[in-house]
């Protein structure tokens, strides 16, 4: 549960990072204070109606806030409140979002706020990328997970018992608001997982700033805000650096999945919500590290020094297993249904060299001996 509520403060020296999309490019704000500010929200698309899209855990927090804010720009501030987890990421839930907008007759020029973590952005997103085939949304996201990666960059969707975020869209915001503030109210376990999504940057795409995490772990870990707003800052440019050269994961974007076709497995394998996505997305970048090395992209030291910086950041680094008679089998099937997949083949994302990634297959035989080399103990 977040650990206590805010007092509203005054915002903060506002950093911009550009997605360059044309005509559907837009900013991320970074700063603090932003939330409740209304001059956050100045100069989105008109419209008569709001409708936050929230859950239970963080409207309490946030959602009067918003309101607030938004109360200047729409003649009605609209809200649906979602239950909170990975495991309601369903068409259910989904079905409430759609049920509040029609039921307050919502047009659509109607402007939708995902106000929570990477889920209720995910749902909201594909929400309005469906809702009379396209209404706009904004993102203002309250986890450090959904701050420097799943608010940016327009992937939308929800679960399916099969598979994570098999059904979606991309669908791009108009505007992304990271009050880093509301960072404060996250339990230490959700800010870790945040954490594995701003460690992926490095090993991808620069070393600089993977050394600048070895360097400045402790600072982050005790959120301190400078050292916070960098690292969301410097995410965030890398992020949208890749999304305006490949918008729709043809080729360049899929860097970004670093770990995540391991931690997806695990994610689905032990049931949506028993390890939360940063946890599942920290193992798996260490079994992606492993898988390297041993087809010899990168030696045996880098994989420690990987591995230490997730365990720093309060990250498992053993992955779980899945399956007692046959581990491995299990998450070859798991990760045989993961979007990457190619004619049943798995695309993993690996480290080419520090600081570069490349999405290339692995033999069975290689996979199967990473997963045993690092499923199971602490």
């Amino acid at each position: 549960m977040p650990k206590r509520n805010l007092p509203r403060t005054m915002p903060s020296a506002v950093q911009e990072v550009s997605i360059s999309l044309g005509e559907r490019s837009y900013t991320i704000a970074i700063g603090g204070g932003l939330l409740a500010d209304p001059t956050s929200y100045g100069g989105l698309p008109k419209a008569s109606a709001a409708l936050i899209v929230s859950n239970t855990t963080v409207a309490p927090l946030y959602a009067q806030g918003l309101r607030d804010a938004l109360a200047p720009h729409y003649a009605a501030v609209h809200e649906v409140l979602l239950p909170d987890g990975e495991e309601h990421k369903t068409w259910q839930t989904l079905q409430a979002i759609f049920d509040t907008l029609l039921e307050r007759e919502c047009d659509r020029k109607t402007v939708l706020f995902a106000l929570g973590g990477g889920v209720v952005g995910d749902m909201t997103g594909f929400a309005a990328a469906c809702y009379m085939r396209g209404v706009p949304f904004v993102q203002v996201p309250t986890t450090l997970l959904s701050q420097v990666d799943s608010s940016v960059g327009g992937k939308t969707g929800i679960n399916h018992p099969l598979g994570k975020n098999m059904v979606g869209a991309f669908y791009q915001p108009q505007r992304v608001v990271c009050d880093l503030d509301v960072l404060r109210t996250l339990p230490a376990r959700e800010f870790s997982a945040g954490l594995a999504e701003v460690i992926k940057y490095g090993p991808i795409a620069d070393m600089q700033f993977f050394e600048w995490l070895e360097q400045n772990m402790d600072a982050l870990m005790a959120q301190q805000s400078g050292a916070l707003a960098h690292a969301v800052r410097r995410s965030c440019e890398i992020k949208a650096a890749v999304v305006g050269q490949d918008e729709r994961e043809s080729g360049l974007r899929a860097i970004l999945n670093f770990g995540h076709t391991f931690g997806h497995a695990i994610e689905a394998g032990m049931g949506y919500g028993a390890w939360l996505h940063g946890e599942g997305v920290g193992a798996g970048m260490v079994m992606a590290a492993e898988l390297s090395c041993r087809l010899k992209l990168v030696d045996p030291a880098f994989v420690a020094r990987l591995t230490a910086l997730i365990r720093r950041a309060g990250l498992p680094t053993r992955a779980p297993v899945l399956d007692g008679a046959d581990n491995a089998g299990r998450y070859l099937q798991l990760m045989r249904v993961d979007k990457k997949s190619e004619a049943g083949e798995i695309r993993f994302v690996l480290i080419d060299g520090p600081g570069q990634a490349v999405v290339r297959s692995a033999p069975d035989a290689d996979v199967r001996a990473v997963i045993d080399t690092c499923c199971g103990g602490n």
